[in-house]
């Protein structure tokens, strides 16, 4: 049986939870879904340059934790670049910072 996965820490809610190419309807195109741990792995890193250590210390996971989350983040972002896919951020394993645990 795997390890339950543990919460991650976020700083933020995206305001707008779709992205797509311009002049397609959303129904017409394939979805990528990426976590809100994803999308707070890149404003960390990416946005805010802050290094794996420290941003992993901000989300409450280990720095392997971090590199898998970044990873697969910009992954999926690539994916839906390059292939002319939306991009949908929603759920995954996250507590708001402040918020009581659920």
């Amino acid at each position: 049986m795997p390890r339950p996965c543990c919460l991650r820490h976020i700083g933020f809610r995206p305001t707008a939870g779709l992205f797509k190419p311009a002049g397609v309807p959303a129904c017409a195109l394939e979805q990528v879904i990426l976590t809100l741990d994803e999308v707070e792995a890149l404003r960390l890193a990416d946005l805010e340059g802050l290094y794996q250590e420290q941003a992993a210390a901000h989300m409450k996971v280990s720095r392997p934790t971090f590199t898998r989350i970044i990873e697969e983040a910009r992954r999926k972002v690539a994916d839906a670049l390059v292939h002319g896919k939306a991009l949908r951020l929603e759920g995954g394993p996250v507590q708001m910072k402040g918020e009581p645990k659920t």
